[in-house]
C-alpha cells in the first residue's frame, strides 16, 4: 500500500497530524498500537490551563479539533487568572476520559482520505536520506511520500515503582525497542526523559467534608472553540476539591525515600523528569522549608469513579503509596484503584528538527509531541497540527509554515524546542512568551484564522463569520473614535458617581474607556452599542491596553528585522574565527536560518552574534 502521510501514533499529536493532513486532500494513513487508546489520557484528566488554554484556543483558530472535542466532552469549565490582566487569562476544562477518546475515533473515523490501522512500526525505511516508508513488527512494508513520528512515551519505555522496572507503556501497554534502534542507526541522538502519574481513588471512599470545593466558573460560559457555543449547565458541571499535604505526609516520604525509584529504588535510571511538574518526593526533597503542597482531587468521568490526585505523582512502592494516601484530609479511608508509577522513555533531541518539525537527517520525516521532548497534551496537539501541515505542504513543494514567536505560543514552543533544545521534558508557560499581551486567549483566532482558511482546514461558511466578526471590531472601534461625549452636568454627576474624573472638553467614548473605572455598560448609557461579547471584548481591550499593545508590537517588528536576517544554509561556522568554541558547537548544532533564531541559542552571547554578522556581510552572504 502506498500513502502520502504516514502517522505513527494515536495519541493527541498523531490525530491532530492525521487529521490535518487528510483535510489537505492528503491520503492518510495513521498506525496506532491499539485503536481504543486514541487520544488516550493516561495522566491529568484535563484540557488548557495557565498558556496552554491559549494552545487550545490557536489549534482551534488553525482548523485542529482539540477544542472541539474537549468543549463535547468537558465535566467542568473554568477560566484562570479571570481578575487578572487579558494576556495571563486561560480556559481549563476538566475532561471525560471516557468521553473525549470516543468522540475523537468518531472524528477521525468520519474524515475523508483517512485510514485507521491497529500494528506496531519497526522501523524506517529510507533510501538516500528519504523517508519512503516504513515497516511494521508483523513485517508489512508501508510507503510514504510522507512520515510522522508522534510515538509519545512508547519508544523503549519503561514502568518505574519502587525497585522494579517493567518493559511497558501507559496501562501497561506493549513497548518496543524497535523505532529507536531504527532511528539511532541513521545517526540521530536520543535522550532519556521521565515522568509520572498519581494515583486513582475510588471517590465513594473520600470524605469530602475536610475538603475544600472548587467549582466551574458560573458568571460566564465558556468554550475552546471559536465556532461553538456553551451547551452546558452550570450546575451540572463536577466539582474539583483542594487539599494539602501535612508533616506526617512528609514524615512518611522522608522516611521512606530511598525506596522511590527516584532516589534509590532503581539505580539505572537515566531519565529526566520535568522540572515543573515534580514527584510529590522531588517537592519534599527539593523544598524542605515547605510544611505542605497543595493536591487537587479531580474527577476523571462521570461514567466511573475514579478521582485523580493531582500534584502526587510519584514512584514509591503500592505499598508506600497506600501509606502516604491514608495521611491526607478526607483520604483516611480511601481505596486506592491505580497506584502510581513514572515511565522513561526515548526521545528526539529537538535540535535535530528544522523550524517545520521535519528532521535534518532524512528528509520528508517529521516529529512531533512528547517524542520531542515536550510534557502535556496540548503541547502534542499543536505540534501535531503542524507536522500535519508541513508533511502535506512539503509533498506539494510548498514553502513550510513556520509561525513566529509574536504569531502564537505555538511558534514559542516550537521555536524554543528547536533553538534550544531540551534537558527535561519541556512545559509551556506564560514567562517563555516574550509577546504575551499580543499572544491572548480572546484573540487567537484573530490571529491566526488567516491560515486556516489559507490551508484548507477551515470550512468556507465558519471563515465567512470570522470575517464578519473582524469587520464588526472595526466598525465599532470607529464608531468609538469618531463619537465624543460632551460635558454637561448630567454626564458629570454620572462620572463622578463612579469615581471618574469630570470632563471639561468633549472625549471620545474610545479614550474615556481608557480610564480603569469607565466599562462598556457606561458607555452604553451615552451611545448605542449593540454588538455581541465577543466583539466588545476587543473594542474594551484594544483601549484600555492600547499603549501596551502598541509598544509589543514594536518590539515584535524588531525581532521580525532580525529574522529577516537570513543565514545561508552552507554556511561554515568553523572558518569564522574569534568565535567562542561553545557558541560554534551550538551553532554547527542548531543550524539557525536567521540572526533573531541565533541570538536565541543558549550558549551564543551578543559578541558571537556580532562577529558572525560582520562575517555574513564581509563575505557578501547577508541577505
Amino acid at each position: 500500500m502506498k500513502y502520502d502521510v504516514i502517522v505513527v501514533g494515536g495519541g493527541h499529536a498523531g490525530c491532530e497530524a492525521s487529521l490535518a493532513a487528510a483535510k489537505m486532500n492528503k491520503k492518510t494513513l495513521l498506525i496506532t498500537s491499539n485503536i481504543m487508546n486514541i487520544a488516550d489520557m493516561p495522566c491529568n484528566p484535563s484540557i488548557g490551563g495557565s498558556a496552554k488554554g491559549i494552545v487550545v484556543r490557536e489549534i482551534d483558530a488553525l482548523g485542529g479539533v482539540m477544542g472541539k472535542i474537549a468543549d463535547k466532552s468537558q465535566i467542568q469549565m473554568k477560566m484562570l487568572n479571570d481578575k487578572k490582566g487579558p494576556a495571563v487569562k486561560a480556559l481549563r476544562a476538566q475532561v471525560d476520559k471516557k468521553i473525549y477518546p470516543e468522540e475523537m475515533l468518531k472524528e477521525l473515523k468520519n474524515t475523508d482520505n483517512l485510514e485507521i490501522m491497529e500494528s506496531f512500526v519497526s522501523e524506517l525505511v529510507v533510501d538516500m536520506n528519504k523517508i519512503v516508508g516504513v515497516k511494521t513488527l508483523d513485517g508489512q512494508e508501508l510507503k510514504a511520500k510522507s512520515v510522522i513520528l508522534t510515538t509519545g512515551t512508547y519508544m523503549d519505555s519503561s514502568i518505574l515503582i519502587g525497585d522494579k522496572r517493567e518493559a511497558s507503556g501507559p496501562h501497561g501497554e506493549k513497548t518496543i525497542n524497535d523505532l529507536s534502534k531504527s532511528l539511532k542507526k541513521h545517526n540521530f541522538e536520543l535522550i532519556r526523559l521521565k515522568t509520572g502519574t498519581p494515583p486513582r481513588i475510588d471517590k465513594n471512599t473520600v470524605d469530602f467534608s475536610q475538603t475544600r470545593e472548587e467549582p466551574g466558573s458560573k458568571d460566564k460560559k465558556y468554550t475552546f472553540s471559536f465556532k461553538g457555543r456553551p451547551t452546558y449547565k452550570y450546575d451540572d458541571q463536577m466539582s474539583c476539591h483542594l487539599i494539602y499535604t501535612n508533616s506526617t505526609t512528609h514524615e512518611i516520604i522522608n522516611k521512606n525515600i530511598n525506596k522511590s525509584s527516584m532516589y534509590g529504588g532503581l539505580n539505572d535510571i537515566e531519565g529526566v523528569g520535568p522540572r515543573y511538574c515534580p514527584s510529590i518526593e522531588d517537592k519534599i526533597v527539593r523544598f524542605a522549608d515547605k510544611d505542605k503542597h497543595q493536591l487537587f482531587l479531580e474527577p476523571e468521568s462521570r461514567y466511573y469513579d475514579d478521582i485523580y490526585i493531582q500534584g502526587l505523582s510519584t514512584s514509591f512502592p503500592k505499598e508506600i503509596q497506600e501509606q502516604i494516601v491514608k495521611t491526607l484530609p478526607g483520604l483516611s479511608n480511601a481505596k486506592i484503584l491505580k497506584y502510581a508509577y513514572a515511565i522513561e522513555y526515548d526521545a528526539l533531541k529537538p535540535t535535530q528538527l528544522h523550524q517545520s518539525l521535519e528532521t535534518k537527517m532524512i528528509e520528508n520525516l517529521f516529529t512531533a509531541g512528547q517524542i520531542n521532548g515536550t510534557s502535556g497534551y496540548e503541547e502534542a496537539a499543536c505540534q501535531g497540527l503542524l507536522a500535519g501541515i508541513n508533511a502535506s505542504l512539503k509533498i506539494d513543494k510548498k514553502k513550510p509554515f513556520i509561525l513566529k514567536r509574536n504569531e502564537a505560543y505555538i511558534g514559542v514552543l516550537i521555536d524554543d524546542l528547536i533553538t534550544k533544545g531540551v534537558q527535561d521534558p519541556y512545559r509551556l508557560l506564560t514567562s517563555r512568551a516574550e509577546f504575551r499581551l499580543i499572544l491572548r486567549h480572546d484573540n487567537a483566532d484573530l490571529r491566526l484564522s488567516k491560515y486556516a482558511e489559507k490551508y484548507g482546514l477551515i470550512e468556507e461558511e465558519e471563515y465567512k463569520k470570522f470575517q464578519q466578526k473582524e469587520r464588526n471590531i472595526q466598525k465599532l472601534e470607529n464608531k468609538l473614535k469618531e463619537n465624543k461625549l460632551k460635558p454637561s452636568e448630567e454626564v458629570n454627576a454620572e462620572l463622578l458617581k463612579i469615581g471618574s474624573s469630570i470632563i471639561k472638553d468633549g472625549i471620545t467614548f474610545f479614550n474615556l474607556l481608557k480610564r480603569p473605572e469607565i466599562t462598556i455598560s457606561f458607555i452604553k448609557k451615552f451611545i448605542n452599542i449593540d454588538d455581541n461579547e465577543e466583539v466588545i471584548e476587543q473594542v474594551v481591550i484594544n483601549s484600555k491596553y492600547e499603549g501596551y499593545i502598541n509598544k509589543a508590537y514594536r518590539e515584535a517588528e524588531k525581532m521580525i528585522r532580525l529574522e529577516n536576517k537570513k543565514i545561508p544554509k552552507n554556511i561554515d561556522y568553523n572558518k569564522i574565527q574569534n568565535l567562542a568554541s561553545e557558541a560554534r558547537q551550538k551553532l554547527n548544532e542548531v543550524r539557525p536560518t536567521s540572526i533573531g533564531q541565533a541570538i536565541r541559542i543558549s550558549g551564543v552571547n551578543p559578541s558571537d552574534v556580532s562577529i558572525l554578522m560582520v562575517y555574513l556581510k564581509k563575505g557578501g552572504l547577508d541577505e
